[in-house]
């Protein structure tokens, strides 16, 4: 099912009464969600995201814009008859029925047309427990369950509606690293599996970019960017995207073009053909250093950490604008760790310039 929303805003009351302008939550988010795809909505706490998911669920009623499911506008429509499955972050299982009760229970509320034989409703509700991987569990109760099998559950109970659209808020915040891990990758499975159109609220970028075949990042209410995980890691438009995506973090710097030279410091980095000269800030990936000893940056070396198969070099400089910068070198990169400076080249598509004022994107020559 193809979702479309088009010029969708929405406003609340400002709480401060001192204040007369509303809050502005969602602003003009106008976005195709192909169907069969899962998006993952993106940002910071307070970014408009969860709004804009209670909207598609009809939760929320829009202040203004439009929202299509295929040709149908479902603006008006109330939750029940939109054909959405919804997870939610707490679960929200009944804690006195048992799994296949909870998940027997939407089935159980259906009238009319669409009220379906007891016969129906139990082989619907053990083919979601089977694509979940809970049907061994389905006489317990959710306080037997660990958290895991407490979200399978409620993906189950959201699947055996068979909905249009499946609506995922933050599922798998209350889990622990691992289980976190685990469970992102079952609802990857699972949703390739159903081809259900699939939007997933999540503020870690990790989580949305490996399960999510287009991520949207907002900011304050505004999309920023909207494109494939990769694709937006690899062409943030502002320095905002750049630094929300990345582990670790992008390093940023001041710095400056003059003769069409990029200076950090006094010491001139890269060349920037055809830029004017200004302030700039300097993104540049932790995996885009490369370690020379005639490098164009030099660091003071503060430390050295060993991962495995990648080490991190952990620097300092004047320009950076924050305390330390991360190099992600391989293991077969010789680091002299009494050094009292590590040189670095930089690599052409993991340095990125923005513009001191607006910080939107100043793309080098060459790049896309």
């Amino acid at each position: 099912m193809k979702i479309t929303l088009q010029n969708l805003t929405k406003t609340f009351p400002n709480r401060n009464k001192k204040v007369k302008k509303d809050v502005v939550a969602v602003h003009d988010f106008s976005f195709d969600i192909p169907d069969g795809e899962l998006v993952g909505l993106l940002g910071p706490s307070g970014c408009g995201k969860s709004t804009t998911l209670n909207m598609i669920c009809g939760l929320e009623k829009p202040t203004s814009g439009q929202i299509f499911f295929g040709e149908e506008n479902v603006t008006a429509l109330a939750p029940e008859h939109r054909g959405v499955g919804m997870v939610f972050q707490n679960y929200a299982l009944y804690p006195h029925l048992t799994v296949k009760q909870n998940i027997l229970f939407p089935l159980q509320n259906l009238k009319g047309k669409d009220k379906l034989s007891k016969e129906e409703m139990q082989k619907r509700a053990d083919d979601a427990a089977r694509l979940v991987q809970i049907d061994e569990l389905m006489e317990r109760k959710p306080s037997e369950l660990s958290g895991g099998q407490q979200q399978r559950v409620a993906i189950a109970r959201a699947l055996v509606k068979m909905p249009r659209v499946l609506l995922l808020d933050e599922p798998l915040s209350n889990l622990d690293a691992r289980l976190r891990l685990q469970t992102r990758e079952e609802i990857r499975k699972i949703q390739r599996a159903t081809h259900i159109t699939t939007v997933f609220v999540t503020h870690d970028q990790e989580e949305a970019m490996s399960i999510s075949d287009r991520i949207v990042v907002m900011k304050e209410g505004v999309v920023q960017q909207i494109g494939k995980p990769q694709e937006v890691y690899d062409s943030p438009v502002n320095l905002f995207v750049a630094k929300f995506l990345g582990t670790p973090p992008i390093n940023v710097f001041d710095g400056r073009v003059k003769n069409e030279t990029l200076y950090i410091g006094e010491e001139a980095v890269f060349p920037a053909k055809g830029i004017p000269d200004q302030e700039v800030y300097v993104g540049i990936r932790p995996e885009g250093f490369l370690l020379k000893e005639d490098g164009a940056l030099s660091c003071n070396l503060g430390g050295i950490e060993v991962m495995g198969r990648d080490i991190s070099i952990v620097s300092t400089h004047a320009h950076s604008l924050s305390p330390q910068i991360r190099a992600i070198v391989g293991t077969d990169k010789a680091v002299n760790p009494a050094a009292p400076l590590v040189r670095f080249d930089i690599e052409p598509d993991k340095l990125f310039l923005f513009h001191k004022t607006t910080e939107e994107r100043i793309r080098l020559d060459g790049q896309v």
